[in-house]
């Protein structure tokens, strides 16, 4: 699920290649998109990179690398993920890095399962309440969720790595809009974008944390990030 803008830029970089051989300049995207300033890109590229759509070759200018576009069924595509025979799901709990474990429910049976909603792949260009289905559930076990609303959604894109989350893991969210310090967190910046990230307050300032290091922090002012839910487990499939 991308932005209109994110959308608009694969496809022009992914064109440029099959046309010339070369990515684009910064300055030919900026044009294509008609854009005033080439920081946007530079944060289009790098939100399309976090979300799995696109690779920047280490040491070498002008070098991108389309790895998928969306929805699509060619070899690009399987090269990138290839497909695998679902086993059954692996249920890991908090906590990852600084996040503190979910406490159990009181009173929740061994082995009980509950359903949540899965909200859709977390990405760019939509507030969580948009990703709503409510057709769509992943049951987990009751022990993983303390006190609370919770919810769940898949996860795509590398920027989490270092931290155990994969691109395709379900990550169980517990709604709150307050974390604490170095918590793993869905965050919504400029009422726009949504990341899972882990947040760290620097003075009056919020940088979200990638756990790559192909990934840049970035840094916001606090009127800029909203805090919609803590990290408390995720669900893998093998």
């Amino acid at each position: 699920m991308l932005t209109r803008k994110q959308h608009e830029l694969l496809m022009f970089i992914d064109k440029h290649l099959r046309e010339t051989g070369f990515s684009p300049s910064f300055e030919e995207m900026k044009a294509a998109l008609n854009l005033k300033s080439k920081s946007g890109i530079h944060r289009l590229i790098t939100a399309l990179e976090e979300r799995g759509f696109l690779r920047r070759r280490a040491h070498r200018a002008r070098a991108l690398e389309v790895i998928r576009l969306p929805e699509m069924l060619g070899p690009r595509a399987r090269a990138a993920k290839p497909a695998e025979a679902p086993l059954g799901p692996n249920v890991i709990r908090g906590p990852f890095g600084a996040q503190p474990a979910a406490r159990p429910q009181p009173g929740a049976a061994e082995g009980a399962a509950v359903s949540l909603p899965l909200y859709g792949r977390i990405a760019a260009g939509l507030p969580i309440e948009a990703l709503r289905d409510n057709g769509t559930q992943v049951e987990v076990p009751a022990s993983l969720l303390g006190n609370g609303e919770h919810y769940a959604l898949e996860v795509a894109g590398d920027s989490m790595v270092d931290a155990g989350i994969l691109d395709g893991d379900t990550v169980i969210i517990r709604r709150s809009d307050t974390a604490e310090n170095g918590s793993i967190v869905v965050a919504l910046v400029d009422e726009n974008e949504v990341t899972l990230k882990r947040l760290r307050r620097r003075g009056n300032s919020i940088a979200l944390e990638p756990a790559n290091p192909r990934h840049e922090t970035r840094i916001f002012g606090p009127d800029r990030v909203r805090v919609q839910g803590q990290l408390v487990g995720l669900v893998r499939r093998y």
